[in-house]
């Protein structure tokens, strides 16, 4: 049996805070009774995320969990808010932006991984830049519109000075992922919608007024157009804390080969606990996943269960070191929606 992980006071407080702050809002009611505030998918308008959270967590056993003041769970929402531990940010679906291929690429260096990953972070179409650990050095996540493309911004990865090989696997399925979100067609924006959702994307917090300073329309019509905008899966505004060594979350990539029954597997990876992203792919590994968990012992109970399904026939692990980029907003502005 895998012994359960221990933590220390403040860092179990500090997980549970993050951990019924999400609960909570997740679970609130679209429309906040009080001040007509619209809370979706974790989306703030008109309140801050602090308070709303803090307000949010009443029952006794979560007070017991936390053995804090709302007053107390605020200051500290707003200390890691300050810093950046969370952030509150708006996702523009992938596919709606016109980038429809997604990759994820493992790359070996031949020598600092600092200087490849550097041109990484400048390339536009890259999304995610992390330094592992295992059998590759640096990993990328990569969007871009077409398979021609792909073909082309691979040959600049190659082309890298201390780039020794890649190695490339294209998602054909997003299983589970905040940054990918439901869009379905049918929803034409006009430049006040692009100019909303940027602003989102750079600070989900904002308050409808603040929004409607920026477009010059009052904070009921800006309140209308952001819950058309995430009742139609073009963003999903939601609390996304850092991970890495340097904070409270660690982070490790899996990839996974399967046999011919992969339903408990694919059931584990959109329901599991710790399972941050997770996709069907093409290439060496027939699917990926990223487990997300607050120490080294959770990570590493979160891999032994993966292994443990039927239908698993080899994984391959990686630790993510640093995450040195991870930046899903795009610009609107260059988008045809006619």
């Amino acid at each position: 049996m895998t012994p359960r992980p221990r933590f220390s006071g403040p860092a179990r407080r500090a997980a549970t805070v993050i951990d019924i702050a999400q609960k909570a809002l997740m679970a609130a009611p679209s429309r906040n009774r009080a001040s007509s505030t619209m809370i979706r998918f974790g989306a703030i308008a008109t309140i801050r995320f602090d308070t709303a959270a803090a307000s949010a967590i009443h029952t006794s056993s979560d007070r017991q969990r936390l053995g804090q003041s709302r007053a107390a769970v605020a200051a500290r929402l707003r200390t890691m808010l300050a810093d950046r531990t969370v952030r509150v940010v708006a996702a523009v679906d992938p596919v709606f932006l016109g980038q429809h291929v997604l990759a994820h690429v493992s790359i070996r260096t031949d020598g600092s991984v600092e200087l490849v990953a550097e041109h990484l972070r400048d390339m536009s179409e890259t999304v995610l830049v992390s330094a592992v650990g295992g059998a590759h050095d640096v990993v990328t996540e990569v969007r871009v519109g077409s398979m021609s493309e792909l073909h082309d911004l691979l040959a600049l990865i190659r082309a890298i000075d201390g780039v020794l090989d890649i190695s490339t696997i294209i998602y054909s399925t997003v299983i589970k992922g905040f940054f990918v979100s439901e869009y379905h067609g049918g929803v034409t924006l006009d430049t006040i919608d692009e100019a909303l959702i940027e602003q989102l994307q750079a600070d989900g917090r904002k308050s409808f007024r603040a929004l409607g300073e920026e477009v010059r329309l009052s904070a009921s019509a800006v309140a209308t157009r952001v819950q058309r905008l995430i009742d139609a899966g073009v963003i999903k505004i939601s609390a996304v804390e850092a991970r890495g060594l340097a904070h409270r979350q660690l982070s490790m990539g899996v990839g996974m080969t399967l046999g011919d029954d992969d339903k408990a597997v694919i059931d584990e990876l959109r329901r599991g606990r710790g399972v941050d992203f997770a996709a069907r792919t093409l290439g060496r590994f027939d699917a990926v996943a990223t487990l997300v968990e607050p120490s080294a012992g959770a990570l590493y109970a979160s891999l032994e269960r993966l292994r443990a399904l039927p239908g698993v026939t080899r994984i391959e692990a990686w630790l993510h070191l640093a995450v040195l980029k991870e930046d899903y907003a795009r610009t609107l502005r260059p988008l045809r929606t006619d």
